[in-house]
């Protein structure tokens, strides 16, 4: 359902108030990128790790299983939250499709366009 011309003044009004807002922008969460690449790696060590304990023992190999599973939770967490920081600097109006190009449904070639021989 598109907005009105009122409700699309007032979104307006609400970007440009929170554009001006020096606090703004400095809220939210700030995530070292170092932290998930570390995470990255722990993920890939942990998998090699529990290929290589297969050798050792089952036991072993599950115990490194669960670790590297609590490992990708982690990396999970951090990427939400990248994620939702990444969402958040979206303008209001992206948010609402706004921002989506209608041609592209004018993009593909109809079916009369094809050049088919139909014999």
């Amino acid at each position: 359902m598109p907005l009105s011309e009122n409700e699309q003044r007032i979104l307006r009004q609400i970007e440009q108030q929170l554009e001006r807002d020096p606090t703004f922008s400095t809220r939210g969460y700030r995530i070292p990128r170092r932290r998930v690449a570390g995470l990255s790696v722990a993920v890939l060590a942990g998998l090699t790790i529990t290929v290589l304990a297969l050798s050792a023992g089952v036991w072993l190999s599950v115990l490194a299983f669960v670790g590297t599973v609590a490992l990708a939770v982690l990396l999970e967490r951090e990427l939400r939250v990248i994620a939702r920081e990444k969402v958040g600097s979206l303008p209001v109006s992206a948010w609402l499709g706004g921002g989506r190009n209608r041609a592209r449904r004018h993009d593909r070639p109809s079916r009369t366009d094809t050049n088919e021989y139909d014999g």
